[in-house]
């Protein structure tokens, strides 16, 4: 488990994110090239940041004026990606210690290749993104 360093900025955004929506939030990223705003809730809190028809992620997202993005919590990496990764089903995530360091290795359907890639790589970067930075996780590799 790494420890995550905030910006200002994220410290601001977890802040405003908690009192709107009552969830506890762990982490917070600004992904500025994508527009967006991550942000990784404690475990079983999901419903609570996502509020009633995504009620709280629209105030929050009218209030900073960008996409909002919530990833659930876990103590253990595979399923974090797993989480990271949703709404694509993952069949299988196995983490490979290397040369280079960690990675995990994900297996999905064919069909849902696209899903977890996203549009411009958005979804998978994400993922790889917040793999890094909660688990020392250098690589997520597609098969």
């Amino acid at each position: 488990m790494s420890e995550v360093k905030l910006s200002s900025d994220e410290i601001r955004y977890i802040a405003l994110f908690e009192s709107l929506t009552g969830a506890g939030a762990r982490d917070c990223y600004v992904d500025e090239e994508n527009d967006r705003v991550i942000f990784v809730v404690n475990q079983g809190e999901m419903g609570l940041a996502i509020g009633k028809g995504g009620r709280n992620i629209k105030r929050f997202r009218e209030t900073v004026g960008k996409r909002v993005e919530v990833v659930e919590y876990a103590e253990n990496p595979a399923p974090f990606i797993e989480n990271a990764l949703s709404p694509a089903e993952v069949e299988e995530i196995e983490i490979v210690n290397g040369e280079e360091g960690k990675k995990a290795e994900i297996e999905v359907k064919e069909s849902k290749k696209g899903l977890v890639i996203g549009k411009n790589g958005r979804n998978i970067e994400k993922a790889k993104l917040l793999a890094d930075r909660h688990y020392n996780i250098n690589d997520i590799i597609l098969l």
